[in-house]
């Protein structure tokens, strides 16, 4: 009997420290240290004179701005910690290694990372009408996140592999959408449905405009609607 209580004590405590560990291992909000916006160029419109009586055939060219989507890139701080809930500090492991993990960006402030997977084409599609798009547009979130080859990545203990990604440029240029690419990015949901935007951390990598950064994301807004908040969450690896 003695020996039955003590293997359900072990027990106890051991699925205590699992439940712990659940609890605490799980992405952090992200706080900004210092930002900046960049509202791409001013184009000049090309003119012509004519004479009267005359027809004339144009080839006309535009480089727009895209109103379905915006962009985040940046460098990542962070440090290893033990914390209790008022943030004392009884260990840290800062400035040990370079940055890895993930960027998380939603609209939603309350994500639950314990029930995390890929994101199902019924979310991408909620989404893309919360957005003003539709499935048939050439930009909407579907057909941009149009790729599965990511490479395999763990979110607060769930490996996530298959999920609709795309990869970002580098120098001005495409990369591919494959798990090779320096910028990957990924969709995943919650239990909740709620659209995760995951931005792969590759530390100090050239950027799409020839600048070191160590992620580059984009997240979907609506071109009729006011612009929508995202919420910015980070997991170190």
């Amino acid at each position: 009997m003695r020996h039955s209580r003590f293997l359900l004590v072990a027990l106890f405590l051991a699925l205590a420290a699992l439940l712990a560990w659940q609890a605490l291992a799980m992405p952090t909000g992200a706080s900004f240290t210092s930002n900046s916006t960049d509202y791409g160029p001013t184009r000049s419109p090309s003119s012509i004179t004519t004479n009267r009586s005359t027809i004339t055939t144009l080839l006309l060219n535009a480089i727009q701005q895209d109103p379905h989507w915006k962009a985040y890139v940046g460098n990542i701080t962070g440090t290893l910690t033990l914390q209790d809930a008022a943030n004392n500090t009884i260990y840290d492991w800062s400035g040990l290694v370079a940055p890895t993990g993930e960027v998380y960006a939603s609209t939603n402030g309350s994500l639950d990372f314990s029930t995390v997977a890929c994101a199902a084409a019924g979310t991408v599609s909620t989404a893309q009408t919360a957005m003003n798009m539709t499935g048939s547009d050439p930009d909407s979130i579907g057909n941009t996140f149009n790729s599965t080859n990511h490479t395999a990545t763990t979110v607060a203990g769930t490996l996530l592999n298959g999920c609709n990604m795309t990869s970002l440029y580098v120098n001005n240029a495409s990369q591919g959408k494959n798990s090779s690419a320096d910028y990957q990015e990924f969709l995943m949901q919650d239990a909740g449905s709620n659209l995760v935007y995951v931005a792969i951390i590759n530390d100090n990598k050239v950027g799409y405009n020839g600048q070191t950064y160590d992620f580059e994301m984009l997240v979907a807004e609506s071109h009729v609607a006011a612009p929508h908040t995202y919420y910015f969450y980070m997991e170190l690896g």
